[in-house]
Order: C-alpha cells, then structure tokens, then sequence
C-alpha cells in the first residue's frame, strides 16, 4: 500500500495553471489544499504520525523553504528556459523585401515597428538564405534543409516523402503550431501546421489573419499550451497594391545605381516602398498582441524580410540584393537589447536555432546549425561560408533553364552560372518599368543599355567585393589579384554540391519534376 503520498506532479509548474495567487515564488493555498486532500486519502487513520510529518512539509512548502517555484519559470544550466514556462516562438516573414530597403538598414522605407524591435533585440547583418525564391525558401526554411536536398529547388515545388518540417518537432513536444497567412510549401503532410488565410493574390499567398491569430494566442494561454506561429506576410510582394504611396514623393526617391531612372520606375518603386511599410504594420499588430496577452517575456520574436524584391538583380539572381536577408530576433532576459551581429547565419539555421532555444533534441539530418550561442552572446561568429541556387526552369515565363549556383564567405560572393549562353528572362520583363529601361536603351542611354544587357547575358563566373561593392556591380572573376579567393569559394561551392547530390544542369532539367502542379498523385511514383 502507498503510505506517503507523491507530491511531485502537484508541485510541478504545470499543477499551478489553476492556482492564480502565486507570489514572488510561494506555493498558493490552493496547492496545499490539494496536498492535504492528498494526504488523507493516502494515509490510514492508524498512520496519523505521517500525517502530521506531511503537514510539516506543507508548512515549508508554504513559506518558500522548500521546493521553491518561482511564478515565471527558471534557466536551466545551459540557458534554455526551464519546463515551469515553455518557449514560445513567433516568427515574422516578409515577401520579395530587398532587406537594404528598410529602414532599419538604412534603406528608405519606413519601418517604426521594426525600428523598436531593433532596439529590444538583435539585429543580424549576414543573414543569408538558399534559394531567392519564395516556394524553395520557405521549405528549406521549415525542414532545416538545402533546396536539392529535400526536393524542393524550383519554385512552387513539394518535398521529398518522408522530409520532417518544424510542425512536426514542436507538435511532438506539446505545442501548437500554426500558421498564418503566405503558405507557398507541398505537400501538407509534410508541413502539418494549423493554417489560416494560406489564400491570397497568387493562390496559397495570403496575409496573416490577426483574428485567427488572437484567437490562437487566447487559447494557448487559457490552457497553459506553448505556440510556435508563423506569421506570413505576401507583402510587398507585387502587385504592389497595400499602403500609403504618398508618404514616397516620387522626386525625393532614390534610386539603387544599377535602376534605370525612368518615370515608371519612380512610380513601381513608391508603390513597393509603401507596401513594405504595410508589411511594418502586421509587424506591429502582431506584437502587440503578444503584448496584450501578457507573453512577451516568453516569446521569442524573430522578423525575416525574404530575398530580394522583383525589380532586376535581386529575386531570381545569386547576387546579394537576391540571397541575403535582414534578421532581427528578441528574446527578454536572453538577447540583449540593441545589438548588432555580424554572425553568418542561413535560413536553414532557424528551425535548429528554434529547437534549441525551446530546450528540444535538433535531429541529427538537419543541414541547418543551432546560433544559439550568437543569440545568448557566446559566440560572435557562426558559418564560414554560406551557399545559394537559382533553379529558373518552370518560373513564370522564364527561360528553359538558367541554372545559378552561389558560395559566400564573409566578405566575397561567388557565382557560377551554368549556362550562361542562354540569355536570361522573367515575368517582369512584362511590366511598365522594364519597357521603360528597353525604351531608354533603344534610344541611345549608355546606362540603360548596359542594365538591360546586364541582366540577361551573363558570364560563367562572377566574384564580387560585397564589403565594397555592395551592389555587385564590379565582376571581380578575370582579376589576377583574386584569382585565390575565386579558386577557394569555387571548391567550397563544389563540394557543397557534391554533399547535396546537386548535380547541376542535370538537377536543373529535373526541374519540373519537383513542381507540385506536376508531383505524383496516388499510385504513381515520387521522383
């Protein structure tokens, strides 16, 4: 017969969800009522002298002396936050936002929300993706996993069966996890997130429904269950239709040096700018909901800006405007407020990254690295080399192929392209801007005709000097004086490659196998 009664589970942090007076760590009374009804149920009448031993360790219990559970939860020896209060996460993502364009890199969008999370938190300098588009990077971002690895290179694309993504990890662990708005990733299994609003401009590209997402946070601290939403933005993804143009004068923008400055392109650009400011506001929306409910000093923020907007050399291109990203993380009481890191991290660092701040096992498969350790302030360095592809077979009214393979260390990016007598081509070569900068090419500009040609004839190597040439505008590949450092990023490229199974222009014609309008359906087999 059990004689001593087992507080443990009436102690644990989880036994206090319906004890609210709870003060500066003390047990509530209601916890020592709920350990006396234990206490006389457990003990025969004739064991009335345990009775009064157990009232003893109540009496201490009550006074703080022994077991002590503090309200807010406590660190564990590896700065995890311990199981008394359960990691939440919230993930902020924009759509096609050339990070240098928002203010909060000194671009001249204006971005207030994001302006004050910089200054509560950490701000990433070399955040790096792998693919500059938005299907591909969405699935390495949410398995941990490089483009050709999981399946998942071209856009609008599907993983391969049987890839784990980070719905299945926190589920596993007890969260919810959803997500809101842009979805962009196939098949479902593999991504089993609670969704809501996945549908918008393009089909599967919404915007986050705060109504959904209130209802979300409300139901997650009414039955004490951690979150991990993923909130995503279609903005400012074209068309650009969302905000206020008018606080971009058309004659105070300034152009990026490789635009051709045309009044449509004055016109396209306030548009964009405007939408990004739009975006800053479900910034803001979103964290102020998190402060309504009380979560903000359990909830670890992190705002992405995706790869690089839809006007030349940013989306669809290997160049920096198209793979890096801006990142900014807050997390009270572990990430200092107002710092900046010039750490390498990748998108496929994020899911790690999450697993490892919420105290859970990072599976052994992942491609991605934990930075914890640059996020607590241990470590001021992370990765050596970052990598990118460009899979342009199957985008809209793009090329057959235009494959684009790309390393980056801290300071060189180097870029293959793997056919590069194709000339280059995409959907916005449709658009007002673009025949602007054909018209000013035709008529003679020098600037115009050198862009255009730019853009769709390029060679078969290019290296850029990204600290002093952050617009890669300089090819450095044919100068003897960096022969060494293109030969070193080529080789750490190749064997990326060679560990991805990337077999390049092969991988490349396999492209629309692994788009999801053309996956296998029931019966057939998975490519």
């Amino acid at each position: 017969m059990k004689i001593i009664p087992d507080f443990r589970d009436l102690a644990s942090p989880y036994a206090l969800k319906d004890a609210p007076w709870m003060h500066q760590g003390l047990p509530c009374l209601g916890l020592v009522r709920k350990m006396f009804v234990t206490s006389m149920k457990a003990i025969p009448k004739t064991m009335f002298p345990l009775l009064i031993t157990n009232l003893l360790v109540i009496m201490m219990l009550l006074y703080g002396i022994a077991i002590p559970l503090p309200a807010n939860g406590t660190e564990n020896d590896v700065g995890h936050p311990a199981k008394a209060r359960p990691l939440n996460v919230l993930f902020i993502m924009a759509d096609d936002c050339t990070f240098s364009d928002l203010g909060i890199y000194g671009g001249q969008a204006q971005t207030p929300h994001l302006s004050g999370l910089v200054k509560e938190g950490m701000l990433f300098r070399r955040c790096f993706q792998s693919a500059p588009m938005c299907s591909p990077t969405r699935h390495s971002l949410y398995t941990g996993l490089y483009p050709v690895r999981s399946g998942a290179h071209p856009n609008h694309t599907f993983v391969r069966e049987g890839v784990r993504s980070v719905a299945h990890y926190f589920q596993e662990a007890g969260y919810r996890v959803a997500l809101s708005g842009k979805s962009h990733v196939n098949p479902r299994k593999a991504f089993p997130f609670e969704y809501s609003n996945a549908r918008g401009k393009e089909g599967g590209a919404g915007n986050p429904d705060m109504d959904a997402v209130e209802r979300l946070l409300k139901e997650c601290q009414d039955h004490a269950t951690p979150f991990a939403l993923f909130a995503c933005s279609n903005e400012p993804h074209t068309p650009h239709d969302r905000g206020d143009v008018s606080a971009y004068p058309l004659k105070d923008i300034e152009l990026p040096p490789h635009y051709v400055d045309t009044p449509e392109v004055r016109i396209a650009f306030a548009r964009y700018l405007a939408e990004i400011t739009f975006f800053d506001d479900q910034v803001g929306q979103c964290l102020d909901l998190i402060r309504r409910h009380g979560l903000e000093q359990s909830t670890l923020v992190m705002v992405v800006s995706e790869q690089g907007n839809s006007f030349p050399f940013a989306k669809w291109t290997c160049y920096d405007k198209g793979l890096q990203s801006g990142m900014v993380v807050r997390w009270p009481g572990k990430v200092k407020a107002e710092v900046q890191s010039d750490a390498m991290v990748e998108y496929v660092d994020v899911l790690p990254t999450f697993l490892d701040a919420a105290g859970l096992p990072i599976p052994d498969d992942l491609d991605g690295r934990s930075f914890l350790p640059v996020l607590l302030g241990n470590a001021s360095s992370h990765k050596a080399v970052c990598f990118g592809l460009q899979t342009s077979r199957g985008i809209h009214d793009g090329p057959e192929h235009y494959g684009i393979r790309s390393a980056r260390s801290d300071r060189f990016r180097y870029i293959r392209n793997l056919t590069p007598q194709t000339p280059f081509r995409n959907t916005m070569m449709k658009s007002a801007w673009w025949k602007s900068w054909v018209r000013a090419a035709g008529l003679g500009q020098a600037h115009a005709q050198a862009m255009v040609d730019r853009f769709q004839n390029r060679p078969a190597e290019e290296l850029y000097d990204c600290e002093n040439d952050p617009w890669n505008l300089h090819n450095l590949a044919e100068d003897p004086a960096h022969q060494t450092t293109k030969a070193t990023l080529a080789e750490a490229l190749h064997q990326w490659m060679k560990d991805q199974d990337d077999l390049g222009q092969a991988t490349e014609r396999m492209a629309l196998q692994r788009q999801w309008k053309n996956a296998p359906r029931a019966g057939q087999a998975t490519p």
